[in-house]
């Protein structure tokens, strides 16, 4: 979170900007119930803006979550394409409420490429939820949240092809959004980062030349989990001690 700070002395207006580590303790402190996370971390209204449905894809969706499953009370979401951010929101946790107060939690698991900015396409089931589906297309404010699954181990999957010389790597399961997914191949002495893909892999097209790694997920709020020995075999899943 950046807070802005203006001090004026014998004329001269002096801005300083601080960042400030949030985490739930600071937020229920600070004691805004009208606030919350938003998609970058920082701490922001509500976003005021549209829903409408599909039909809904988790398998196909454009996060490729083909081996996951939606958690109990959680139903899904495409996200528009102009806030996609590389996948950066993926598998994040969204809750929906309509004009008269009736609320959803849908997980992001798709892109709408027509959507504009503020839209949200849910799912059938979970626009339902909210309005008759020959609504058709409402109003919504919607706030970015965790997933509540932070008790649930997160797991690492390995993409087809995965090899010492070729790396991709998706995280299922995460409570907040995955801020970086980092590898050591010395026993964590050193760790070097991955890049995110528009389909939500963390790759490294030259691999890290080892046919087992030590991995460390990092979500939004800091919080690091490192999974020890993960083989490079294509398709492989491993599910971790503990959640971002």
């Amino acid at each position: 979170m950046q807070r802005t700070f203006m001090f004026r002395s014998l004329g001269t207006l002096l801005v300083l900007s601080v960042v400030i580590p949030l985490n739930a303790a600071l937020l229920h402190q600070l004691g805004d119930v009208s606030t919350t996370l938003s998609p970058n971390g920082t701490l922001s209204a509500p976003v005021t803006g549209k829903a409408s449905y599909t039909g809904g894809n988790l398998s196909g969706g454009k996060c490729m979550l083909s081996t996951y499953q939606l958690p109990a009370g959680i139903l899904g979401t495409a996200l528009s394409a102009a806030v996609w951010d590389s996948s950066y929101h993926c598998g994040e946790c969204v809750n929906v409420t309509n004009s008269k107060g009736k609320s959803v939690t849908v997980m992001v698991v798709d892109i709408c490429t027509p959507c504009e900015p503020t839209r949200l396409n849910l799912f059938q089931d979970a626009f339902a939820q909210l309005a008759d589906l020959s609504k058709g297309i409402i109003d919504v404010t919607y706030t970015y949240i965790p997933c509540g699954i932070s008790g649930t181990p997160l797991r690492l999957r390995n993409k087809a092809g995965t090899s010492a010389w070729w790396f991709s790597m998706q995280v299922l399961g995460a409570d907040v959004p995955v801020q970086s997914l980092e590898v050591s191949t010395d026993g964590g002495l050193a760790w070097q980062p991955t890049a995110r893909q528009e389909y939500n892999f963390f790759e490294n097209p030259r691999g890290f030349g080892a046919d087992t790694v030590d991995v460390r997920v990092t979500g939004e709020t800091g919080k690091s989990v490192v999974v020890h020995g993960v083989s490079m075999e294509p398709n492989l899943e491993v599910t971790a001690s503990g959640n971002v």
